[in-house]
């Protein structure tokens, strides 16, 4: 039976050591190796050695656990999935999507590719978004940028600047998949 391996990730180097400590002056013997996990597993705040293996089954569960202890909404991955499906090999944006939660996706990968505190005339960022997208509607993309809160513009509408703000989870992931479709071509 092959033995499993579980990563596990110490905020507080120095209050896990106590906690072991403080566990095993407690004991009137020396630990066995399960008592001992059970230790380790406590002091990382987990009930007992089981529970962080529950915890931990893949490596995939720990990522889906790492934003949750961070207060961070988890990444939905079946968004990221069917929004990753109107990209092409080359990470270019073949149609635009119907439904408005893969549209805001999107926009959140075509902010990605703008250079944060740059200009940018009307010309210059239809051109930049043309060689993003294959559908041809520039307009249409420079709109939503803006009605979205992603990029601001003059009050007439010659210049164009990406707002910098924090992207939601499933930029990374959508990043990542179209990274992914990219090297795989």
């Amino acid at each position: 039976m092959p033995r499993s391996i579980f990563p596990m990730e110490i905020a507080d180097l120095s209050a896990f050591a106590k906690s072991i400590r403080q566990q095993i002056d407690t004991l009137d013997h020396k630990p066995s190796h399960l008592e001992m996990l059970n230790l380790l597993t406590k002091a990382a705040g987990f009930r007992n050695y089981q529970h962080f293996r529950a915890v931990a089954k893949t490596a995939d569960v720990i990522a889906r656990w790492r934003p949750v202890l961070n207060n961070e909404p988890a990444p939905d991955e079946d968004r990221v999935l069917k929004t990753a499906r109107h990209f092409d090999e080359a990470g270019k944006l073949v149609r635009w999507p119907g439904r408005r939660g893969q549209q805001e996706l999107c926009l959140w990968f075509l902010w990605s590719k703008i250079s944060a505190g740059q200009d940018f005339t009307e010309r210059q960022i239809s051109e930049f978004l043309n060689t993003l997208h294959l559908f041809g509607d520039a307009a249409l993309l420079r709109r939503d940028l803006f009605d979205f809160g992603l990029v601001q513009r003059t009050r007439d509408g010659r210049e164009y600047r990406r707002i910098e703000q924090k992207p939601p989870a499933e930029l990374k992931l959508l990043l990542t998949r179209i990274g992914q479709k990219a090297a795989a071509a």
